[in-house]
């Protein structure tokens, strides 16, 4: 299951590449006004995508108070869980983490993004360890300000301290945007962003200059998260033993 908080922030090349992998995704469109479950009975993982809203903006976006009981269920059953921008956001947020609004950790553009040693035996980031960087697009002002209180970061930058977490076995935060492509900052609004200072023409150019090396370590970090979805759906069916990892305390 697919949460769409934002009618610009859908899922992009994230459908194929898990299609590819052979799961099968519903989208639910909640910007649209589609019901949000509370439980993720009855799917094998769950995917929250991104929004210019904060975790508990309910009065802007009212279904996002039966997201938050989504990611709890998920966390407490163990379905796998990637949030992506306001979607880690949120998995923080619910699993006691602050999330400041305008936080001065704003991210534009393609960035570059450090993984920390844990990464390297973490499920789905383990297939990257041995990259000096990842090149990611990102499109935030709001970040995680105080992580929750157990978890394990996996990723971080100058610019913004968390840029990746996971939290209990099978649930993973982003801040930057896996599913998003160099060509999407051609959307982007010119003038908004030379409001701010931004140039969109170097923006595009910059991201241009890595896109091959984003859509390559995007899709690794897809294709992991599959092999776990894949790895908890036939554990469940067989009883056998699951892939898992315990948590660990933040620093």
């Amino acid at each position: 299951m697919v949460v769409q908080n934002a009618a610009g922030s859908g899922p992009g090349r994230l459908l194929d590449w898990l299609d590819e992998d052979g799961l099968t995704c519903e989208v639910v469109q909640a910007c649209d006004g589609q019901p949000v479950p509370e439980s993720a009975a009855g799917v094998d993982a769950v995917v929250l995508l991104g929004g210019g809203l904060l975790p508990d903006e309910d009065t802007a976006a009212p279904w996002l108070a039966a997201e938050r009981a989504l990611t709890a269920d998920a966390l407490r059953t163990g379905v796998p869980l990637l949030g992506i921008c306001l979607g880690g956001q949120l998995l923080a947020h619910v699993a006691g983490g602050v999330v400041t609004g305008r936080s001065g950790e704003t991210e534009r553009g393609s960035c570059p993004v450090r993984l920390l040693e844990p990464a390297g035996d973490d499920p789905v980031f383990a297939p990257l360890a041995g990259e000096d960087r990842l090149w990611m697009i990102q499109n935030h002002r709001d970040s995680i300000t105080t992580p929750p209180p157990a978890g394990v970061l996996l990723a971080t930058s100058d610019a913004c301290r968390v840029q990746a977490f996971r939290v209990g076995p099978r649930a993973w935060g982003l801040q930057f945007h896996p599913e998003v492509d160099a060509q999407r900052l051609r959307r982007w609004d010119e003038s908004a962003l030379a409001a701010q200072g931004l140039d969109r023409a170097e923006m595009i150019a910059a991201a241009e200059a890595v896109a091959e090396t984003n859509t390559r370590q995007a899709r690794q970090l897809a294709g992991a998260f599959a092999r776990v979805v894949d790895d908890h759906h036939r554990a469940r069916r067989t009883g056998g033993p699951d892939t898992r990892q315990e948590a660990t305390r933040w620093d």
